[in-house]
């Protein structure tokens, strides 16, 4: 009777109940890989929804700008252009002098990073690093700083300008954006986040200041100051509103301003070189960022890690 009671069907009640729980765990481990499958998919196709949505604005400036007048009026519109029309670019860099605004925006553009990097790095170490009286108000004048738009100070600074006779040139665009409180702050978080034992150790083997914001504290932070160089880089190569206040002639005006110039032709406005004026001044900027997109994954890294 025992024995009976202890098996069913012939099999062990124990074993039963053990390969009853093996096929429930079998069955959980499908579903949860089912699930995982069904999130990746998911996740992806999100992903490349958020691209396309980014994209589509590109797509269509480039499929503007390889169409013919007529077809940019087409409604609905066609996304294929039927025959692409690379005149449109040439039409586009012939309405001015479109070489002259191209190297006015690259000087004016890396001349300012260059004055940003020279002002943002030793005052970031500074207050990142050193305690002295009144540093916590400097610092909260920085910020505050970033709270004024350039509108609101446009006026005392292209008096002071024209008043050393710095209207219509280079070095009139750049000086107005010789610091970046915005630099100073990113660059100031990360200083803060390197420890002070790798300090102590290099003042001890009495290596000067210098040394020790070239050599130790920049190769540590490489990634943020391509992050912040990238983000300088675009927002004054992109500026219009500067250059179009400091400047009255062609001397020193810039992409933004030529592209502006291209509006309509014999009162009709032509979309089609006017989109290909903007690839032409997107181009550049699209190529710093794919160069520098590792530095900056890089840069997110290491603030997500710290």
């Amino acid at each position: 009777m025992k024995a009976v009671n202890n098996t069913i069907g012939g099999t062990p009640i124990g074993a039963a109940a053990e390969d009853k729980r093996t096929s429930t765990r079998s069955k959980q481990a499908i579903l949860r890989k089912a699930l995982r499958a069904a999130l990746r998919v998911i996740n992806v196709v999100g992903l490349l929804a958020l691209v396309l949505i980014f994209a589509m604005p590109f797509i269509w400036m480039l499929s503007t700008s390889l169409k013919t007048l007529p077809e940019t009026m087409i409604f609905p519109p066609e996304w294929i252009p039927r025959n692409p029309v690379w005149q449109n670019y040439a039409d586009a860099w012939n309405t001015g002098p479109f070489l002259n605004y191209f190297v006015n925006s690259v000087v004016i553009a890396v001349g300012i990073l260059i004055l940003q990097m020279l002002t943002i790095i030793p005052a970031s170490y500074a207050f990142a690093r050193y305690k002295f009286k009144g540093s916590n108000f400097l610092f909260g004048i920085v910020m505050v700083t970033l709270m004024i738009p350039a509108q609101l100070i446009f006026l005392p600074v292209y008096l002071e300008l024209s008043a050393f006779k710095l209207l219509n040139t280079h070095l009139g665009l750049i000086l107005p954006f010789a610091s970046s409180a915005f630099g100073i702050f990113l660059l100031r978080q990360a200083f803060m986040q390197i420890s002070d034992e790798l300090l102590e150790a290099a003042r001890l083997d009495q290596a000067a200041e210098w040394k020790i914001i070239v050599k130790i504290m920049v190769p540590m932070v490489k990634p943020v100051l391509v992050t912040f160089a990238l983000f300088s880089f675009i927002a004054h190569w992109n500026d219009y509103f500067w250059p179009l206040v400091m400047t009255t002639n062609e001397t020193a005006r810039t992409l933004p301003l030529g592209i502006a110039k291209i509006r309509e032709v014999e009162g009709v406005a032509t979309w089609n070189v006017l989109m290909a004026g903007n690839l032409i001044l997107v181009a550049p900027i699209l190529v710093v960022f794919f160069l520098s997109q590792r530095q900056i994954i890089k840069a997110f890294v290491y603030n997500g890690v710290k």
